[in-house]
């Protein structure tokens, strides 16, 4: 079976455009940059002024965790604007395709679990928020982005029909 190139590039540009026209785009769009907002706000008020009460094994563990926190939400926030783009015509469908748009694999934590016990409610509760939006969006981007267009075949069942139909004269 041959995928003609064009095609799968056509598919592809029709699904991105769908997409960012959606109200399903529209409430992720304002999901993450409010998150976005909120995360900067707590961690530029009220985390801080907890941070400091943090033994210093949390205290590491929560530096290392607000990093990974705020590179999740821009990774997040940075593969909105691209499809805020697409959908405002400042940017071509094609485009977006580029790796540099694509969201990074997995990164693994390093913290000891007791160590994230210590930390602000706050700060997990934002974690954990941003991780579930991450994983959303990360679907989204490989159902968009990654996985190639289903090529329509024969329905294999059918198909096997039409074999038996053959082989009995029917």
């Amino acid at each position: 079976m041959t995928i003609d190139v064009n095609a799968s590039a056509d598919w592809r540009a029709g699904v991105i455009q769908d997409f960012a026209r959606s109200e399903l785009f529209e409430r992720t769009f304002h999901e993450g940059m409010e998150l976005v907002e909120e995360t900067a706000g707590y961690l530029d008020g009220a985390g801080r002024q907890a941070s400091k009460s943090l033994s210093r094994d949390a205290a590491l563990a929560y530096a290392s965790e607000s990093m990974r926190l705020t590179t999740r939400l821009m990774q997040v926030a940075s593969w909105l604007l691209v499809q805020r783009a697409v959908r405002e015509g400042d940017m071509a469908p094609n485009a977006a395709c580029e790796d540099r748009y694509r969201l990074n694999a997995e990164d693994k934590r390093t913290e000891i679990e007791a160590e994230l016990r210590e930390l602000p409610l706050d700060l997990l509760e934002l974690v954990d928020r941003a991780e579930r939006l991450y994983e959303r969006v990360r679907h989204l981007d490989r159902r968009m982005y990654v996985e190639n267009a289903v090529e329509e075949g024969p329905h294999p069942v059918l198909s096997q029909l039409d074999r038996l139909k053959q082989a009995f004269g029917s």
